[in-house]
């Protein structure tokens, strides 16, 4: 069953959402059943295997492209092929920023307090610059979630909470680092992971991701 508005409050802003989950340990990433710890990523996917159904194409339901907005630079792509599709498919986006706790909740309250509210602001920061390129690029406005926890679960318990969110979107580093540590780890559990996944080439410029749009 669809769930919009459990556990979340809307801003002024409009469709903004704010959830603040609580913070894990480290035995958080511990296998259930025993033996090896799982990663974030296929700890969320191990616990929902049975997805809630998705309800994008239904009366009164619209399907959403969920958009994870980071600060790296190939976040732009996957924000640009995001706004087109949705553009040309009649579709939503969701812009999702997780803030990951680190080593926050080790601090003093009062220090804690201070950093919780820095990366809120950075985080409304990143949401509104993308919103403003994704309205520029296709006249969209997003829906804009906030959340605290491992960036992994909570991509995963936002999907299974919006049964209208039908595809992620990624963007792939360049970087000879590799694609990023989500991409590597969502390709260790697509067999698995409740929805498609779309995973945009950090280095296509705008021409050639409009290309195939």
């Amino acid at each position: 069953m669809e769930n919009d508005d459990a556990g979340s409050a809307r801003s002024a802003r409009g469709s903004d959402v704010t959830h603040r989950g609580q913070f894990r340990g480290r035995n958080a990433a511990e296998n259930p059943l025993g033996g090896a710890r799982l990663s974030p990523c296929r700890q969320a996917c191990h616990h929902r295997l049975m997805s809630t159904r998705r309800r994008s194409f239904e009366k009164g339901h619209k399907r959403k492209y969920l958009v994870v907005i980071d600060d790296t630079d190939e976040c732009d792509r996957a924000v640009f092929w995001a706004a087109k599709r949705a553009a040309r498919t009649k579709s939503q986006i969701v812009m999702l920023r997780v803030i990951e706790p680190g080593d926050r909740n080790q601090q003093w309250l009062g220090v804690a307090d201070l950093m919780k509210a820095e990366a809120e602001e950075a985080a409304n920061k990143a949401l509104d610059k993308y919103a403003a390129r994704a309205k520029k690029i296709a006249r969209i406005t997003p829906d804009r979630v906030i959340r605290e926890g491992e960036t992994a679960e909570e991509i995963v318990k936002l999907i299974d909470e919006d049964a209208d969110i039908g595809i992620l979107v990624l963007a792939a580093g360049t970087g000879k680092e590799g694609p990023g540590p989500l991409v590597s780890s969502l390709a260790k559990t697509a067999g698995t992971f409740p929805i498609p996944v779309a995973i945009v080439p950090g280095h296509l410029s705008d021409e050639e991701i409009e290309a195939m749009s």
